[in-house]
């Protein structure tokens, strides 16, 4: 007897066969109008709060865990446990950390850990280096992460190089440029408009532009252009007034919301009334003239996943940029395709201010980047090896050789709104811990070493130059 070759499950018919219009009918909602866009909108905030709230302490603020002397002396300060606690017994007057159970472990705030780590820096043994390299007499190092293709972990891979920073022992101040605000989320940044975000910044670096404008035009005897309301303003205010503090008592904040993307509308108006206004010098000279390059080490530049006028802000400002993207070939493509927009947006900017300085007898100007790196990001080595490897032999050195991994303990910090480094080690099996923050050390070490080198280059042009007057 033949047998039936088709079984129950093969012989089925695809889902999208015999749909019924009437029953597809019944399961439609009304017509949506804008109205209901809100509604929807409405929906999502309170989620949003929800979800954000359960990061949140008893006041209703993000705070940062304590950590362990296991954590500490693994990951933070380079001394054996036991040597760590001879010298807490022997320094009273050094913190002494806190204890949930009789006997138990000690731990520490962060703010305890960094003094601890001085303590060790001033004290201890001179062949380690307890504090990271930061020369004297240069400005903080300015980074920005960037792609226009969402989802490759942009803002994930900014907050966690913040926070490894931050562990490291650098002053970070972290810059919002996306109007979405998920970088001012993941601190617990409280962003009520457009005037505690970057738009003072650019607008008052616009407004005195004008002034020098207008004198020009009133040496001439022309009649000068009005500031409105908002320039007026800002020409107020200084990066100290957008600065916010975080839970991390060594990371600030200057935070974004939705009413910053009217800054892209406002810029092209403002450049259009002012052709001479060098919009992308703004952030940097803004930064600059506050102080903010002397008071922090480090500087991570969120920046939206398209180039507009904020994102070349960001972009200009930088001296290091950092491109995530994923090892598929949709994000190789569309990685390349950021690339040569970036030449072309750069490019069109020297041409066309250079053209002006030449007829002018004025020095040229060109954009420079201490360096660029691509760092493939969310990374399963299981089936992306022989795509990740391919993306290398295309992209050379500026593809960076580590490929930070995804694991469980990534999916599980972010169900709980938190960063890795965030996340107690104790809601998680130890090794799953160890496993899961590993690759992003490495990214924080592959970073940490194209800071530190850039640092040192700069230090010894420095020390040349004054050698030679």
């Amino acid at each position: 007897m033949a047998k039936d070759i088709h079984s129950k499950a093969g012989s089925a018919l695809p889902p999208y066969f015999n749909i019924d219009p009437d029953a597809a009918m019944a399961d439609l909602d009304q017509p949506t109008d804008t109205a209901r866009f809100a509604e929807i909108a409405e929906g999502c905030t309170r989620g949003r709060a929800d979800l954000a709230s359960r990061g949140l302490n008893e006041e209703g603020a993000k705070s940062l865990r304590l950590f362990s002397t296991w954590e500490i002396t693994r990951y933070l300060i380079p001394v054996a446990q036991a040597h760590f606690r001879r010298v807490l017994k022997a320094n009273p007057e050094l913190p002494q950390g806190r204890s949930e159970t009789e006997g138990g472990a000690k731990w520490f705030t962060l703010d305890e850990v960094l003094r601890l780590r001085a303590f060790f820096a001033a004290q201890g043994s001179k062949a380690k280096n307890y504090l990271p390299y930061r020369p004297e007499g240069l400005p903080a190092k300015l980074v920005a992460v960037a792609n226009f293709k969402g989802g490759v972990g942009k803002t994930s891979t900014a907050a966690h190089l913040a926070m490894s920073a931050a562990l490291d022992g650098y002053k970070v101040l972290v810059v919002d440029l996306d109007s979405q605000g998920s970088m001012t989320s993941i601190f617990g940044g409280k962003v009520e408009d457009e005037w505690k975000t970057a738009f003072p910044l650019l607008a008052r670096h616009y407004g005195e532009h004008l002034r020098l404008e207008n004198q020009r035009r009133l040496d001439r005897g022309d009649a000068p252009q009005p500031l409105d309301e908002s320039l007026t303003a800002a020409m107020e205010m200084t990066a100290a007034d957008v600065i916010q503090p975080t839970h991390w008592p060594n990371i600030d904040l200057i935070g974004a919301q939705l009413n910053l993307y009217w800054a892209e509308f406002q810029i092209p108006v403002w450049r259009m009334a002012a052709r001479s206004w060098k919009l992308w010098d703004a952030l940097t000279d803004r930064l600059e003239a506050d102080g903010v390059l002397d008071q922090y080490d480090v500087v991570f530049i969120d920046t939206p996943p398209a180039l507009g006028y904020l994102t070349i802000n960001g972009l200009s400002a930088a001296d290091i940029l950092l491109v995530p993207m994923g090892a598929s070939f949709l994000e190789f493509d569309s990685t390349g395709r950021f690339f040569d927009m970036l030449h072309s947006t750069f490019a069109s900017i020297e041409e066309g201010e250079n053209l002006a300085a030449r007829a002018l007898g004025r020095p040229e100007i060109g954009f420079e980047w201490d360096a660029v790196r691509a760092v493939i990001t969310r990374y399963d080595g299981a089936q992306q090896g022989e795509l990740a490897g391919l993306v290398q032999a295309y992209m050379g050195p500026t593809l960076s050789p580590h490929r930070q991994d995804y694991t469980a303990l990534i999916g599980q910090a972010g169900e709980q709104v938190n960063g890795i480094y965030e996340a107690d080690y104790r809601d998680f099996n130890r090794e799953t811990y160890a496993r899961g923050r590993e690759t992003f050390d490495e990214t924080y070490a592959a970073f940490k070493r194209l800071l530190n080198g850039v640092w040192r280059r700069e230090e010894l042009a420095l020390q040349a130059e004054r050698a030679a007057f």
